[in-house]
């Protein structure tokens, strides 16, 4: 039965998962970094008119501002978005 324990527990085992439970919050850092930036409005092509009926308050990626018209945010293009806007990012709800 001790040999038994001593295995289940072995020194290098208690070791391996020290360092996974160490890694674990250091990869959950990394990731809510890369979801949190966001693209320039340069490279995303943004532009404050429409394309045809693509525009941003039709777009799933916009988070509107407190009434229709005001301006809102993008979960992809940093800065504030013109909800008549449009960018290559715009996916239809």
């Amino acid at each position: 039965m001790m040999s038994h324990f001593r295995k289940k527990f072995s020194r290098r085992r208690i070791m391996k998962f020290m360092a996974l439970s160490a890694t674990i919050p250091l990869f959950s850092i990394v990731m809510n970094y890369v979801h949190a930036s966001k693209a320039s409005k340069e490279s995303m092509q943004y532009r404050d008119e429409p394309n045809d009926k693509e525009r941003c308050n039709n777009c799933v990626q916009f988070i509107p501002g407190k009434t229709p018209e005001a301006q809102g945010e993008c979960k992809v293009v940093e800065g504030s978005i013109n909800p008549q806007g449009w960018c290559v990012a715009y996916t239809k709800k």
